[in-house]
């Protein structure tokens, strides 16, 4: 079975000295477990002087949910202080959370998909530690989609957010230890990365032998993290991606969907590798559309190795757009935001501008195999 960072650090060892005599701060969140279950900050806080937590979107605890901004408290496990990195006027690090360790350590899981905010709460600390001189220690957790196949365009410059802070492509292949390295190339931090132990490259998440843990509310199984790489993307329209239902990311519709049958099997006539679509009615229970019936269908993954979830959404949100051209909509900006929605989820406006399909793919092609020969210099495993 595949070992997380924290059980390599735990067991061996050998980064003990990174830590040892000194104050450690830890941003990490509910995944931030063993493989046998035990939370990071009570085995940090157990051999070494653990003065800080610091929570990303949704908290440290996983009690807030997604987009709350989030105070400044006292954790009651521990009676540590918590500091967010999700607050209303900044996602930064402050002097005063600076000035609070000595070394950060980074555990949590990530997901393999750039619209993901863990990671730019990453990017952000490495930049903020990098100015400050403090080490960071990045205990690495597997990419559950894989380390080779990459999807999608990259974020344009005038693009960036906290859904696109860094020039990836949508689907990049890289565990989040080897996204640090990437950063850091630029970022000059004093920068160590705690390696999983026995993974590789090809592995999916079921290939781990690792038991799933929900990396945030709407991802509550490896299909929907899988399918997330493209179907995040409805996020920026007025369909619904699922969100309070059973099945988040995974189911996709809008009221206006009156017919979900003829739209799954002009789905299924695509013959698209590894997805089926099925019609659905539901009902979500918050977010976009809430308390109303909408129609839709829900992506059955059959094979998760050969399903392209980029290409899958795209596909899925052309065919709605040409068959209910007056009903669907990009959704508005969302303040703090200035772009549409759409935009800063597709890395660019073509999408928004509705440039044909074909020609999305094309460029996307090119991108991937860029970014491919690119990601290889900050490999960890092969």
């Amino acid at each position: 079975m595949v070992g997380y960072g924290i059980d390599v650090l735990w067991e061996s060892g050998r980064y003990d000295d990174l830590l040892k005599n000194r104050r450690v701060g830890l941003l990490t969140n509910p995944t931030g477990l063993d493989t046998r279950f035990r939370s990071t900050v009570d085995l940090l806080n157990s051999r070494f002087r653990l003065t800080a937590l610091f929570g990303p979107e949704h908290g440290v605890r996983g009690d807030q949910a997604p987009g709350a901004e989030i105070a400044t408290t006292r954790d009651r496990a521990t009676g540590l202080p918590v500091y967010s990195l999700y607050r209303k006027d900044s996602k930064r690090l402050t002097e005063e959370m600076l000035d609070a360790f000595d070394v950060l350590v980074y555990d949590i899981q990530d997901v393999g998909s750039r619209y993901y905010t863990y990671i730019y709460s990453l990017l952000y600390a490495l930049e903020d530690c990098a100015r400050a001189g403090k080490p960071v220690v990045v205990l690495d957790r597997p990419n559950p989609l894989g380390g080779n196949v990459v999807e999608g365009n990259r974020v344009k410059p005038e693009y960036t957010s906290f859904v696109g802070g860094y020039p990836l492509c949508m689907r990049y292949g890289l565990t989040i230890g080897e996204f640090a390295r990437m950063a850091n190339q630029t970022l000059g931090a004093q920068l160590t990365v705690v390696p999983c132990a026995g993974w590789r490259r090809e592995m999916l998440w079921p290939d781990t032998g690792l038991l799933w843990v929900m990396p945030s509310p709407n991802l509550p199984r490896f299909e929907a993290a899988l399918l997330y790489a493209g179907t995040c993307l409805f996020e920026g329209t007025n369909l619904s991606e699922g969100r309070g239902t059973a099945a988040p990311l995974e189911l996709i519709g809008a009221p206006y969907i009156d017919d979900p049958a003829a739209l799954a099997a002009a789905m299924n006539q695509k013959a698209l590798p590894g997805v089926l679509f099925r019609p659905q009615w539901f009902t979500p229970s918050l977010q976009k559309n809430a308390g109303q019936l909408c129609g839709g269908v829900q992506l059955h993954v059959t094979d998760a190795r050969s399903l392209r979830p980029v290409r899958t959404a795209l596909e899925l949100l052309y065919e709605v757009e040409k068959r209910w051209p007056q009903d669907f909509a990009w959704r508005t900006v969302l303040p703090p935001a200035t772009q549409p929605h759409i935009k800063l989820l597709g890395g660019d406006d073509q999408l928004y501008r509705k440039v044909p399909l074909a020609e999305i793919l094309e460029q996307y092609a090119a991108e991937e195999a860029a970014f491919a020969r690119e990601k290889r210099a900050s490999h960890l495993y092969e």
